[in-house]
């Protein structure tokens, strides 16, 4: 089994170290000094009460130098997908499967989901239907990240918390293709369950994303502090209520309540999110997967969403204003 991860930064390094020790036959695509430290002295990983680990990896810039596989993992912010679609295409075969390990509303989400937004392009995720015509959603199995990791030198990952990649396809079956890259993880010491109904986890995870991470960007608070102070908690609960009833207009199952989602968020303690930390670091910010699509899904469902239209306004202006948002 032929694995390549596309975008091997933190989640992608930390993956790709885990299958590496294995013995697994994987491949790392990446760029920069961090390629260039993995590709001369190999992927360092650091977890919590171990010595680090330094493994061996077949690196590169370039796909078409690793040739088509079983399964490409793709763990790239989401905006950057579209753009590096053609530089993914050397990586597909017949039989690749292409797992979407990508925070927000996926590209593929009413693939196979039945009803009456069958086959409904989220356009704000892929504009032009890039991935769509590009990959094919049958090709997609759904992934949602749990760990935290990040790359604290080039060719260094610091593994922070979490083991988790659930899988899922977007019929909802228990597919081969499936069980085999959740034994393929399972063998390298992570959990990869697979689930009947991945979307409800996605709406689970995109709870949070939707609200904390917009509303730090805006107010320099971190988790502990936003989810406890009774105005951005408010703010933060509002957006949740409506993505909500947005995705029981969808089918999805939520398994706890608004209230005890923020309780955990705040219990993560003085967290600063990816959106804050990416307008810190002038990075582009991930607007449109975490809350344009959320939106976006309001006004297919005919959903009002006053706070979410609030908050996305916002966000937008400080995005453009610091030069990260188109």
């Amino acid at each position: 089994m032929k694995i390549c991860i596309f975008g091997a930064g933190a989640i992608g390094g930390f993956m790709g170290a885990k299958l590496a020790q294995s013995g697994a036959d994987v491949s790392l695509v990446a760029r920069g000094p961090h390629l260039e430290a993995m590709q001369s002295n190999g992927l360092t990983l650091l977890e919590y009460g171990q010595d680090p680990t330094n493994v061996e990896v077949r690196a590169s810039d370039k796909a078409q130098d690793l040739g088509p596989q079983d399964f490409v993992v793709i763990t790239l912010k989401a905006h950057s997908v579209p753009n590096v679609v053609d530089r993914i295409l050397p990586l597909v075969g017949e039989e690749t499967t292409i797992v979407s390990g990508v925070n927000g509303v996926p590209w593929w989400y009413f693939h196979k989901l039945g009803g009456p937004f069958e086959g409904t392009r989220v356009h704000s995720v892929d504009p032009g239907d890039v991935q769509w015509s590009g990959f094919g959603p049958d090709r997609v199995l759904g992934c949602v990240v749990y760990p935290a990791a990040e790359v604290i030198e080039p060719g260094v990952i610091k593994h922070i918390e979490g083991n988790r990649f659930s899988l899922g396809e977007p019929d909802g079956s228990k597919s081969d293709r499936a069980l085999d890259f959740s034994k393929a993880l399972t063998n390298a010491g992570l959990k990869a369950p697979v689930r009947p109904r991945i979307r409800d986890e996605i709406w689970v995870k995109l709870w949070g994303n939707l609200s904390f991470n917009p509303i730090s960007a805006l107010t320099h608070a971190t988790l502990d502090v936003l989810c406890t102070d009774p105005g951005t908690r408010q703010v933060a609960r509002g957006m949740m209520v409506e993505a909500q009833t947005i995705a029981e207009k969808l089918g999805v199952k939520f398994p706890i309540d608004v209230d005890r989602r923020i309780d955990g968020g705040a219990a993560v303690g003085a967290h600063r999110t990816s959106m804050w930390q990416d307008l810190e670091l002038g990075r582009p910010m991930e607007i449109d997967a975490l809350v344009t699509s959320v939106q976006e899904l309001g006004q297919l469902t005919q959903t009002p969403t006053p706070v979410i239209d609030t908050v996305l306004a916002l966000i937008k202006l400080r995005g453009r204003t610091a030069g990260l948002y188109p």
